[in-house]
């Protein structure tokens, strides 16, 4: 049984995080989908900017969606096969190298990406992303079993903490390039993007090496009976479900994650076409916003961990966080100035961090805990969140391709909040008095 609260694997751990969270900011959020944008569009507002891709006609901003939702899907599909088999061997650790190895990769073929290879550079991107949300369910899996429960808010904010700093310390580095490419002689316009990505690939891999080395190697309840692998992972995901529906608390708790989390990962995954598309900003300004946002994340995924372990509670503080992202989708329906843009990202940012952190180890609390076996319950949190961004980015994308406005997309966001924060008061009505930490 590996002992909770070693310093050095906490650490280690939390450098996972450091390591894949430059894919999160300069791919998902920053240089990538200003560099798609750019390079997809017929530079003429007045238009619609169509792409071509599998031999049909997509508006380029929801082509990105529909990229997004496809990979999401496929994780969904993936994870239940691929956590069975880390039960069945005691080996998650193995996986999480191999989807690190394809999404870093994948970053890495990105460096070869312009219009004349868009249908391969949207498979590679699509692969990215696979690559990074697939080695999340079983990294998420390892915090149970690294943490005691009262340390469990603490560690989840140590490792969004670690990620936002290592990402933006990589942003940094883009900067030179993609702001000052005379410097090194570049002629190229495309090329320090396109360097970017390549540089995201290689940080990747080189700092994940450190919870490669340091984390156990995975589930401490190895199972040696023979099992159809390809199908005992739904299995488990329907015996965990079966479970999730005697606990009242923690369904409830999962309804109103998988509203929200349409919302919020949608948001962050399309903040900079929005911004580019509706706003007109300029590359830079895009992205020294979102290198904002990132900083501001910092202190609001701690300010999140300080309320709920010592003020009101994780599901209190959840209410409040929900209510305000539903603030901020009412406010991007109407904001039409750069300055109002930079407003909302700063809000967004501070409780982006925050609701992921508290997310991940408000479920972490709700699980039974004499059980030494997590990646089951942890892998049916992220398929309810991948199926969630499922749901997401193709409404996103649908929305807009029907109404020919992102706002109208926003709005429907704003609509999956108000369901989370319906399912969080819900569950305050059930909230168990044994999972005292979740209530002070």
């Amino acid at each position: 049984m590996q002992q909770k609260n070693d310093k050095k694997v906490i650490r280690s751990w939390a450098f996972f995080d450091w390591a894949n969270s430059a894919y999160n900011l300069v791919i998902t959020s920053t240089i990538f989908p200003a560099y798609y944008t750019i390079i997809t569009s017929d530079k003429n507002d007045n238009t619609i900017d169509y792409v071509t891709f599998l031999g049909r006609k997509f508006v380029n901003s929801a082509l990105y969606s529909y990229a997004m939702a496809f990979a999401f899907l496929v994780i969904a599909v993936l994870s239940p096969i691929l956590s069975s088999i880390a039960d069945t061997r005691g080996n998650k650790k193995i996986f999480m190298q191999m989807f690190t190895y394809i999404g870093s990769l994948a970053c890495c073929g990105l460096f070869f990406f312009k219009i004349e290879t868009l249908e391969i550079s949207v498979v590679l991107f699509v692969l990215a992303a696979i690559g990074f949300w697939g080695s999340l369910v079983f990294y998420n899996s390892y915090l149970p079993e690294i943490a005691t429960v009262e340390e469990q808010d603490k560690v989840s904010a140590k490792g969004f903490t670690y990620g936002y700093i290592g990402s933006i310390i990589l942003q940094l580095i883009c900067f030179v390039f993609v702001f000052k490419p005379d410097l090194f002689g570049i002629i190229d316009s495309s090329i320090p993007a396109r360097l970017s990505f390549f540089m995201v690939g290689v940080w990747w891999m080189v700092f994940a090496q450190i919870p490669f080395k340091n984390l156990p190697k995975g589930s401490p309840n190895f199972k040696s009976e023979k099992q159809n692998v390809m199908t005992s992972g739904f299995t488990e995901l329907k015996k965990v479900w079966s479970q999730v529906k005697q606990m009242t608390y923690l369904k409830r708790f999962l309804f109103a994650f998988f509203f929200y989390s349409m919302g919020v990962q949608t948001v962050m995954l399309v903040a900079t076409i929005f911004g580019e598309k509706e706003l007109h900003l300029p590359t830079s300004k895009l992205i020294a916003t979102i290198l904002l946002l990132q900083i501001v994340a910092i202190p609001g995924a701690m300010l999140m961990s300080y309320l709920s372990s010592k003020k009101y509670g994780n599901v209190n503080v959840l209410i409040g966080v929900v209510l305000i992202w539903i603030g901020c989708c009412i406010a991007a329906y109407f904001i039409h100035t750069e300055y109002q843009f930079y407003a909302l990202a700063a809000v967004i940012g501070l409780i982006m961090g925050g609701i992921q952190s508290l997310s991940r180890s408000t479920y972490s609390k709700f699980l039974p805990q004499e059980s030494p076996d997590h990646t089951s319950f942890f892998s049916f949190y992220d398929v309810t969140e991948k199926v969630a961004l499922v749901f997401g980015m193709f409404s996103f994308g649908y929305i807009e391709e029907l109404s020919g406005s992102m706002r109208n997309s926003v709005i429907a966001l704003a609509f999956f909040f108000v369901l989370g924060l319906l399912f969080l008061l819900f569950l305050k009505k059930v909230q168990p008095k044994s999972v005292a930490i979740i209530e002070e």
